[in-house]
């Protein structure tokens, strides 16, 4: 089931069928933009108001379009931490009215994260993560943003890679993600 509000519309919704069309849509990679960046900044001090009962670090902006020069989906990825976890119904009745939709814990299936997503339209323009600071997944996130910044060799690698996953797993979303797990995983071993 995938219920929150988009746009004043309450979602429930029990079949994929029935899921609105963001929820399902195509990977589609664009050549960097450097507005990703201005609206990575204006989400992050939005979600520092929005948050900022819960936050314990954060929020930041993450994933490829915090990277200049990496090609990426058009969706800015904002990560924040909270004490716990079960502060997201909280989370989600104050970021609702704002078009942010919490997508139940067991479709999102990341038990370490509660996960949330911003739509215009039929598009994702945005992903909050929230997550635990002490969060493997918190600092390999930062610590791969960072890495990717600072290396264009490896960034180029990984531009390499999306491409290539984006072309074989366009529509499915959860495949591009995992097919790229070692190449992250790779390069945080070797910082």
């Amino acid at each position: 089931m995938l219920h929150g509000a988009i746009k004043g519309f309450h979602i429930m919704a029990t079949h994929e069928s029935e899921w609105p069309k963001w929820a399902t849509e195509k990977i589609s990679l664009f050549e960097p933009d450097a507005d990703w960046a201005r609206r990575g900044r204006e989400l992050v001090q939005s979600l520092s108001e929005s948050l900022k009962p819960w936050l314990v670090a954060g929020p930041h902006h993450v994933g490829s379009t915090a990277v200049q020069g990496l090609v990426a989906k058009p969706i800015i990825d904002i990560m924040a931490a909270t004490a716990s976890l079960e502060v997201a119904g909280e989370i989600e009745a104050a970021l609702r009215t704002r078009g942010w939709v919490l997508v139940p814990a067991h479709l999102d299936n990341r038990p370490w994260r509660r996960f949330f997503v911003k739509a215009e339209g039929d598009r994702r323009v945005a992903h909050l993560h929230i997550m635990k600071e002490s969060a493997e997944r918190w600092v390999s996130q930062l610590r791969f943003r960072d890495a990717l910044r600072a290396n264009s060799e490896l960034r180029r690698q990984y531009g390499e890679l999306k491409r290539e996953l984006a072309a074989r797993y366009a529509n499915d979303r959860e495949m591009y993600s995992s097919a790229k797990a070692s190449f992250i995983t790779d390069a945080i071993q070797k910082l």
